[in-house]
C-alpha cells in the first residue's frame, strides 16, 4: 500500500499565491506522488480555490469541540463560524489533476482579497479561528475522519497549520489513532501569535498551554504548536535549518529549536521545470537555452519597453522581484541605485510592501527616466518577463529560508546577486577569481547587510560584464543547475520515514 499523506496548507500556486509557499504546494506533492506517494492537499476555501476545484463526491462534517467521543474542551467551538458546522469537500485541481479536500466554514473563508489581511493591511481578526478550524481538520482527518482514506503521514506548512500537531497530541492521548506529524517552516518570522482569550474559542486546554507547549509569553503561538508537538520539523534548506537555532534568526523561538534539534531537517525547495523553463516557457517566447541566448535578447528589449527603459542591449539590467520589504534587504535599493545608474546599468522592480522603500524607490524612477523601471504590484506573467529579461537578480536579504527567485534567476541566466543567508547561500556560488576558474561561479554573494557590501558585488557584476567569456562561462553553469523537486520528495520521503518510526515504531513502507 502506498503512504497516504495529508497535505495542510494555505495556499497553491495557481489557485492562490501570496508568496513561495503557493510554488512549494503546487511543486512539492506531485512529486511526491511520482514516488510512489498518495497525496491529498487539504486547503481553506477561499474564493479564488474554490474557483479552480473539481468538486468531487459528497461532504463530510467536520464536527466542531465537546462533539460526543471528542476529548471534552478540545477543539474550536461550533459558534466562531457564522452558519452550519464547518464541511469537507473533496475534489481535485482543475490544472494540475492534485486531488484536494477543501475545507468550508461559513464566515471565515468566502470573502474577497486577501486570505490574511483586510483591505488596510490587517490581519483579519478572526484569522486565530480561520487557520484553528483548518488544523482541527487536519488533525480529524489524521485520526479517522475519512474511513475510507486515513494517512499515515499529516505534513503541515507554517502557523496557519501549527494547531494541527497540538489538537492531534490530544486526540492521541485521549485513545485516537496517531497519524506521524511532520511541520514545515517556511518562514519563523511569522507566527500566528494570538492572545490568551482566544483559548476558550478555539478548545486549548491547560496541557496545551504551559512552557512546553504552545505558551509563548502568555499568548498563544500557532507556530510553537507545530514545533513542540510534530514528530519531525523541516525547513526549506539547510543553512536556514542551522540558522534559526540561533538567536538572531530564532525569532524568540531558537530554545525550542535546539531542544528539537534531532528533529529539525533543512531539504531545499525545487523549481517546477513545468512553470520555469525558458527553453518552453509560454510567457517568454521564443524561448532560449544557455547554447542560444537569442530568446534571452529579445526578452531583454521587451522588458526594456514595457518598463520605459531605454532599449540598449548592453546596458547591464538589474532587477528585483519580491515583497519591498527589509526583510528583503530591499531597504538598502535605493541608497545604491544612483552609483548603479551612473555606471550605466538599469534597474526594472516589480514588488510591492513598504510604503517608504516604494516612495524612494518612485523617487529614483522620477531622477532616472528610462533607466529605473517600476512596477508596484505582483504580476505572475510579468514576474517570468522581468527575470528572462534582465541579467542580474537582486536578492539582497536580511534572511532568506530558502528563496526561490534565486532559482529562477539561475534557470534562466540571470545571474543572482544575493547576501550570504539561509537558502541563498546554499544555492549561489560567488564569481570570485578561483571560483569561475573552477567552474563553480554562478552568481555574486555579498554577507554584511550594509549599501557598501551591496554595492561592492554590483561592482563585480559590472566588472564580470566587462570580461564577456568569464560572464558566458558563470552564465553557463547557472544555467546547467538543477535544483528539482524530485530531489526534495525523495528527501521528505525520508523524514516521512522517521517520523513514522517515531510515531508508530515501525519504519515507513
Amino acid at each position: 500500500m502506498s503512504l497516504r499523506v495529508l497535505y495542510a496548507c494555505s495556499e497553491v500556486f495557481p489557485l492562490l499565491k501570496t508568496g513561495g509557499l503557493a510554488d512549494v504546494s503546487a511543486g512539492l506533492p506531485p512529486a511526491l506522488a511520482a514516488q510512489g506517494a498518495d497525496v491529498r492537499l487539504l486547503l481553506p476555501a477561499f474564493p479564488s480555490i474554490v474557483a479552480g476545484v473539481v468538486p468531487e463526491g459528497p461532504s463530510l462534517l467536520v464536527p466542531g469541540g465537546d462533539t460526543v467521543g471528542l476529548p471534552h474542551g478540545l477543539g474550536p467551538r461550533p459558534g466562531t463560524v457564522n452558519g452550519p458546522t464547518p464541511w469537507l469537500r473533496r475534489g481535485h485541481i482543475e490544472a494540475s489533476g492534485l486531488p484536494v479536500w477543501l475545507l468550508h466554514a461559513p464566515g471565515l473563508y468566502d470573502r474577497p482579497g486577501n486570505p490574511y489581511q483586510d483591505a488596510s493591511g490587517k490581519p483579519w481578526p478572526d484569522a486565530a479561528e480561520q487557520f484553528a478550524w483548518l488544523g482541527w481538520a487536519a488533525a480529524l482527518l489524521g485520526t479517522g475522519l475519512d474511513s475510507g482514506w486515513v494517512p499515515d503521514v499529516v505534513h503541515g506548512h507554517d502557523w496557519h497549520t501549527g494547531l494541527a500537531f497540538a489538537y492531534l497530541h490530544r486526540l492521541v492521548a485521549a485513545g485516537h489513532r496517531r497519524p506521524a506529524g511532520v511541520f514545515t517552516v517556511h518562514n519563523l518570522a511569522y507566527q500566528g501569535v494570538f492572545g490568551p482569550q482566544v483559548r476558550e474559542r478555539l478548545g486549548l486546554p491547560d496541557e496545551l498551554f504551559h512552557l512546553h507547549g504552545l505558551e509563548f509569553h502568555g499568548q498563544v503561538s500557532f507556530m510553537k504548536a507545530g514545533l513542540q508537538f510534530a514528530d519531525a520539523i523541516t525547513t526549506v534548506s539547510p543553512t536556514y535549518a542551522r540558522e534559526i537555532t540561533g538567536a538572531e534568526q530564532g525569532c524568540g523561538l531558537d530554545g525550542v529549536l535546539r531542544e528539537r534539534r534531532d528533529r529539525l531537517h533543512g531539504i531545499l525547495n525545487g523549481v517546477d521545470d513545468a512553470v520555469w523553463d525558458p527553453a518552453n516557457d509560454a510567457l517568454v517566447q521564443p524561448g532560449f537555452s544557455a547554447d542560444d541566448l537569442r530568446g534571452k535578447a529579445a526578452a531583454k528589449a521587451r522588458l526594456q519597453q514595457r518598463l520605459g527603459l531605454q532599449v540598449l542591449p548592453d546596458a547591464l539590467l538589474f532587477c528585483v522581484v519580491s515583497r519591498l520589504t527589509e526583510q528583503k534587504g530591499l531597504h538598502l535599493l535605493p541608497g545604491v541605485v544612483d552609483e548603479l545608474v551612473r555606471r550605466g546599468g538599469q534597474l526594472a522592480v516589480l514588488g510591492a510592501g513598504d510604503p517608504l522603500i516604494e516612495q524612494a524607490l518612485q523617487h529614483a524612477a522620477q531622477r532616472h527616466p528610462g533607466a529605473v523601471g517600476l512596477h508596484i504590484g505582483y504580476d505572475e506573467a510579468l514576474a517570468h518577463t522581468v527575470i528572462a529579461g534582465s541579467d542580474v537578480i537582486l536578492v539582497p536579504s536580511r534572511f532568506e529560508p530558502c528563496g526561490l527567485t534565486q532559482l529562477y534567476g539561475l534557470r534562466y541566466g540571470t545571474l543572482p546577486l544575493v547576501r550570504a543567508v539561509g537558502g541563498l547561500v546554499d544555492t549561489v556560488t560567488d564569481s570570485s577569481l578561483e571560483n569561475i576558474d573552477d567552474g563553480r561561479a554562478s552568481g555574486f554573494v555579498f554577507h554584511e547587510l550594509t549599501e557598501d557590501d551591496l554595492l561592492a558585488a554590483l561592482r563585480r557584476a559590472f566588472a564580470l560584464r566587462r570580461r564577456e567569456a568569464d560572464w558566458r562561462a558563470v552564465q553557463r553553469h547557472a544555467m546547467s543547475l538543477r535544483f528539482d523537486w524530485a530531489r526534495a520528495a525523495t528527501d521528505t520521503l525520508k523524514v516521512y520515514a522517521l517520523a513514522r518510526a517515531d510515531a508508530t515504531g515501525t519504519a515507513s513502507a
